[in-house]
């Protein structure tokens, strides 16, 4: 990465050293609650960026997570079985990206992709409540999940044998061991993202379609076909998003759970300029504030008291500051938003 691709990275990485210098075990202890909250936001982030890099612009996701989360939550309480409900979660994120609205609205009948994605938040939001209190009446709530019904955290190979080694013992025992399969999994799709994108050539068709769709079809590449793959592929990672924050992150469904989750998840794309690397260093930064916010909830500086609702405010203050700073700088895909007319 460039110097100035590298600017999340450098922040990230000053906050966490500053912080491990004030207090070490504090430091320890918001790192890892910042890779389980930074979770779904890389998910949701990721799934943005396939279905954006097509030309689909997405801000359903949203609306995607929270239907994941409930249709999650729901099987894993009705089964018992986490790994079903995370089934459940992708088909639920997959309804609203092909069949429902986002994929006939956008691609099929070429209409606003914006207005489309705000249907998406606005469907989602009722009726996940509207269902969940007609199913379980509990206000829209899903009964707790516990046991198999969770994912729950996987201790690693010779975590407890390596913790007293410095520097690595901890970071491998306190930071990478303990988490749950989904962190796991989200980590691995960065990696996988990049090669996907920039090493194959459905990545390549894939970015084509995002910057000059006329002549991918004139290759004899079909431009909807790609666009609906790529919008199947953020309908699965938002479904896994959802499914986590259900099954993994909390034990079960409540109304509005995501709580602007996507528009966060938004924000850390345009930080990261349509990039899976940096979108990793973004999330990071979103989930540590949240983190830093959870641990002091009234953070004390000597001179004055930085009030919680402040604290709490952290990661949506950042996606203002970032929607205003770098929406004029990050130049996104040149065809996005824009609905694909085959030439006759």
């Amino acid at each position: 990465m460039r110097i100035k691709d590298s600017l999340t990275a450098i922040i990230v990485v000053a906050i966490c050293l500053v912080w491990a210098f004030v207090d070490a075990r504090a430091a320890q202890q918001g790192i890892d609650s910042a890779l389980r909250l930074m979770t779904p936001l890389l998910l949701a982030c990721l799934a943005g960026l396939y279905s954006e890099r097509a030309g689909v612009f997405d801000i359903g996701l949203e609306g995607k997570m929270l239907m994941a989360a409930f249709t999650a939550a729901s099987a894993a309480y009705l089964t018992g079985s986490a790994w079903l409900g995370l089934l459940a979660g992708i088909a639920g994120a997959l309804a609203l990206s092909l069949s429902l609205v986002h994929g006939l609205a956008s691609i099929t009948f070429r209409g606003n992709q914006l207005i489309a994605g705000v249907a998406i938040n606005f469907l989602a939001s009722g009726l996940t409540v509207l269902v969940g209190q007609n199913a379980f009446g509990l206000g829209g709530r899903t009964p707790s999940l516990s046991g198999a019904g969770r994912f729950n955290p996987i201790d690693l190979p010779f975590a407890e044998t390596l913790s007293g080694v410095p520097v690595i013992g901890p970071i491998y025992s306190g930071l990478i061991s303990g988490q749950t399969i989904l962190v796991y999994v989200a980590f691995a799709m960065v990696p996988l993202t990049w090669w996907v994108l920039f090493r194959t050539r459905f990545g390549l068709r894939l970015r084509a379609v995002g910057e000059n769709p006329a002549s991918v079809d004139t290759a004899g590449v079909s431009v909807t076909r790609l666009r609906y793959a790529a919008v199947a592929i953020c309908g699965v990672l938002t479904g896994i998003a959802g499914a986590y924050l259900a099954t993994g992150l909390s034990a079960g469904f409540v109304k509005e759970m995501t709580a602007g989750r996507g528009f966060i998840a938004l924000a850390a794309l345009i930080f990261a300029k349509w990039k899976p690397w940096q979108a990793l260093f973004a999330t990071f930064l979103f989930g540590l504030l949240e983190a830093i916010a959870n641990l002091y909830p009234n953070l004390d500086l000597g001179i004055v008291v930085v009030p919680s609702m402040f604290m709490n405010a952290l990661p949506y203050i950042l996606t203002v500051i970032i929607l205003a700073g770098f929406v004029g700088r990050a130049i996104p895909p040149r065809a996005g938003g824009e609905p694909y007319v085959k030439e006759r």
